[in-house]
């Protein structure tokens, strides 16, 4: 997901010190600030957090042929997943289902084609995204709480979660975090952030969002920042997106960049995916039904903001 969230870290003298680490995880780096007692207490921290962001990438990861998500999709019959990876699955399976398929983890086959069609600069064949298609959509798959497990329609289906993992992984970071005693820590993943408690003395964790002026104080919440500006390419004079629009199979052509701030980083990074494919007016229409979620859109003509977002921008 592209990032354009800024971070700014004020820091308040107190008996906890301020520590900062970084990992490279899931395709990008892991950014974690917190405030411990001691080093040493930092560094536990710090293994512990990395540890597990590091267990999720081995799990959720469409790179790796050897991952969980990876082999979900060779077997026919239904088969039981793990807790992380069916929570994944689950909040996506939500998602699609409540955006009407605008963000939907079984885009695998077409997200492969596309970053095939991003190293060779050209647009794929017809052919070719018509048998991605093919393999793609959300009601292929098939969840089963009371056992754990997933089967697909289709063979030759495959799973790509990369709109969602990030913000699961700094919720799970920050969750261990949080046990082993530290209460005030962000964690950051490209545009994916997601914060603990706020830092001794202050209202919150000081984010910067490029659509406001100003920096607003956010704790116990997340934020996730997506958009066109950076991964994209251009073929016959047009601009296509990463983020892929499920109902055609191409990147989007529009500039729209969305930042949506929610309860858990789960839930932000999704929908920050979604309403990009949704655009501002069904997207923020659609976030003003959730509690405790704000969302603002930036386009090339204008900025929009949810009704819950007002809070943020006075």
């Amino acid at each position: 997901m592209s990032s354009n969230a800024t971070l700014v870290l004020f820091l308040a003298s107190s008996t906890l010190q301020p520590y900062e680490a970084v990992e490279p995880h899931m395709g990008t780096l892991f950014r974690i600030k917190l405030y411990a007692a001691s080093e040493q207490q930092a560094k536990r921290a710090f293994q512990a957090a990395f540890s597990r962001i590091a267990q999720l990438d081995e799990t959720l990861s469409d790179y790796r042929a050897e991952s969980e998500l990876s082999r979900v999709t060779t077997v026919a019959t239904p088969v039981h997943v793990s807790d992380n990876l069916f929570a994944v699955l689950s909040k996506g399976e939500w998602l699609a289902e409540q955006t009407d398929g605008a963000f939907d983890v079984t885009l695998g086959p077409l997200t492969h084609l596309w970053r095939q069609t991003r190293r060779e600069r050209r647009l794929p064949s017809p052919e070719l995204l018509k048998n991605a298609l093919e393999r793609s959509g959300f009601r292929k798959m098939h969840l089963d709480a009371a056992i754990h497990s997933v089967r697909f329609d289709a063979p030759g289906m495959q799973l790509d979660v990369g709109g969602i993992a990030k913000g699961y992984a700094a919720d799970e970071a920050l969750a261990v975090l949080t046990k082993l005693g530290i209460r005030s820590a962000l964690v950051a993943a490209s545009g994916d952030l997601a914060f603990s408690d706020a830092p001794p003395g202050e209202k919150g964790w000081k984010i910067g969002i490029d659509a406001l002026e100003h920096a607003i104080p956010l704790a116990n919440a997340a934020v996730s920042t997506s958009g066109s500006s950076e991964q994209n390419f251009m073929a016959n004079g047009v601009r296509y997106s990463h983020i892929i629009d499920p109902k055609t199979g191409l990147g989007l052509t529009t500039n729209i960049t969305t930042s949506v701030i929610a309860p858990h980083g789960i839930d932000a990074d999704g929908l920050a995916t979604a309403l990009n494919v949704l655009g501002p007016e069904r997207g923020l229409a659609f976030i003003d039904t959730l509690p405790g979620v704000a969302a603002i859109i930036a386009t090339g003509e204008k900025v929009v903001e949810s009704a819950s977002f007002h809070r943020f921008s006075r």
